[in-house]
């Protein structure tokens, strides 16, 4: 058996600074709190659970979770880096879909340290050194920069290098990103920003600049999810149904073909996206909105591609045209993204979940992208792991 899954309620947090933000667990009981009085259901409904985080000990989500009861159901830890909350979704979803349960709560949350991000344990194989021998071979070490930003900003120059792209092109990310999270109450950043204090701030690595590179943020969200008879059998009024999901992880092709873009994932993007599309038969001109991982404005820009919004080669015409805003083809992160919303590494991929419900339900506010029926959703990780959702509005 498996069914369409309908997504019964979200919840989150404001996102906040590290020096400002609650503990892991209050902002997790908080988030899941939100999502069972948007779904109109008691925790004690809730027949499995998964956690999702990153930088924490085994059985947080235990922890998080005990403080709303002790019902003793499953409660699944989830680490999967920067697509852990999408990755607790894809586990949730599956287990409704399947049949084996009717309503699972996924919920993602982070307490975060300021700073670039770094390993906890360094006595020990970490899971990127692969990735850290490819990029090496690459494109060189960089003893000064962070290795998240070398990642990415190598991506983007591999991708203007081969196009042609402007420094000022991946500099309108910001600034979009900014105005659109001037409408979300939850972002950190929500102040304007021009493409010359963008192009301004300090640099970091490649196209880089620091305000094209998202902050460290503590914060959390939750979905539940159930099946339609689960639905209305408890009267939940769940327009919104999980149409296609998959979860990817990395072929040869990250590793083996000399290719920063690949090496950070998009190949893995665009496999999902692929099968998300021949799963649902939903083209992606059909879309009406995305939160895609823009972690770095580089990777908003190749996303576009590798999610097949844009033909390879350009996305510069599609930024300068417009198209991924309101007026354009395709509204990409009306949040504001990872770039000012903030990036809880545990907690995003259910804060892009939860944005895209309220967008389908009419419920955006000042971000609201009218009409919007398709929505689709891209949360990536390296080591690596790649999660493409796609949500419809059902009524």
């Amino acid at each position: 058996m498996d069914q369409v899954v309908r997504i019964a309620g979200v919840g989150i947090t404001p996102f906040a600074k590290p020096s400002a933000s609650d503990s892991y667990d209050v902002l997790a009981e908080r988030a899941v709190r939100a999502a069972l009085a948007d779904a109109g259901l008691d925790y004690e409904q809730i027949q499995q659970a998964y956690a999702g985080y990153v930088y924490g000990d085994s059985t947080c989500g235990q922890a998080a979770l005990y403080r709303l009861g002790q019902t003793g159901i499953p409660i699944i830890n989830v680490n999967n880096n920067c697509s852990t909350g999408s990755s607790a979704l894809w586990l949730a979803r599956q287990a409704v879909a399947s049949g084996a349960i009717d309503c699972a709560l996924a919920v993602g949350f982070e307490q975060m340290r300021p700073g670039a991000l770094a390993n906890a344990w360094n006595d020990r194989p970490g899971p990127l050194e692969r990735a850290s021998a490819t990029m090496a071979r690459i494109q060189g070490p960089d003893d000064l920069a962070p290795v998240a930003a070398q990642y990415f900003g190598g991506a983007g120059k591999a991708y203007a290098d081969a196009y042609g792209t402007a420094p000022e092109t991946f500099a309108k990310i910001s600034v979009k990103a900014r105005r659109h999270a001037a409408h979300n109450p939850n972002a950190v950043f929500r102040t304007a920003l021009s493409e010359e204090e963008v192009l301004a701030s300090p640099h970091i690595y490649g196209p880089l600049t620091r305000l094209q590179c998202c902050p460290p943020t503590c914060g959390a969200a939750a979905a539940v999810v159930c099946s339609p008879a689960f639905a209305q059998r408890n009267g939940l009024r769940a327009t919104v149904a999980i149409r296609a999901q998959a979860l990817t992880t990395d072929t040869s092709s990250s590793f083996d073909d000399g290719d920063m873009m690949k090496l950070v994932g998009y190949d893995m993007s665009k496999a999902a996206a692929n099968r998300v599309y021949a799963d649902s038969g939903v083209d992606p001109e059909d879309i009406d909105v995305v939160e895609l991982h823009d972690c770095f404005t580089t990777n908003e820009l190749i996303s576009y591609e590798a999610l097949g919004l844009t033909p390879e080669g350009t996305a510069e015409k599609f930024i300068l045209d417009g198209d991924n805003t309101y007026g354009g083809k395709v509204v990409t992160n009306p949040s504001g993204g990872l770039l000012s919303k903030g990036h809880p590494l545990g907690a995003t991929g259910l804060a892009q979940c939860a944005e895209l419900v309220w967008q389908l339900r009419g419920q955006a506010d000042g971000r609201q992208v009218e009409g919007a029926r398709l929505a689709l959703q891209h949360n990536l990780g390296l080591g690596g792991a790649c999660v493409v959702t796609l949500y419809e509005r059902t009524a």
